[in-house]
């Protein structure tokens, strides 16, 4: 009996270790790398929630701030800057990353006309999959 309570002990341990270790790791981030992570998903699981309430418009937006805020870690992290604009967020990413470049050329226009004009579940449902392509560089699990 007393082995089994022993087991029991050891696995509560490993577990309370697994949860120390993790948020040491988070810690450990850069802070303007935690922030963008931490609103890039915030931005997409929103996102996800108007999609599913069949709010598009919004859908559209947000996801499309989760494909930016994903650029922009992806950038921190891959030359050490985040843009301090869409203007040159479009200008780095075209130099030096015209892959995630032709995602937000291609989206950017839907973003504006989310003001003033009704979104599709389709475009929106496109927007989604380019951010989480974005989030897949970035090295963010969703």
């Amino acid at each position: 009996m007393w082995s089994f309570l022993l087991g029991m002990e050891e696995k509560k341990v490993e577990k309370i270790e697994e949860v120390v270790e993790k948020v040491n790791n988070e810690t450990k981030k850069d802070p303007k790398e935690a922030i963008l992570e931490k609103t890039g998903k915030e931005y997409f699981n929103s996102g996800e929630d108007e999609f599913k309430k069949g709010r598009f418009n919004s859908s559209v937006v947000l996801f499309f701030k989760a494909q930016t805020s994903f650029t922009d870690l992806f950038l921190l992290k891959k030359i050490g800057m985040v843009p301090s604009s869409h203007n040159t967020r479009f200008k780095v990413t075209k130099e030096k990353f015209s892959e995630i470049y032709d995602l937000l050329d291609k989206n950017f226009p839907f973003y504006q006309d989310s003001y003033t004009k009704i979104m599709s579940k389709e475009l929106s449902e496109v927007i989604k999959n380019d951010a989480e392509n974005v989030a897949k560089k970035a090295e963010i699990k969703l």
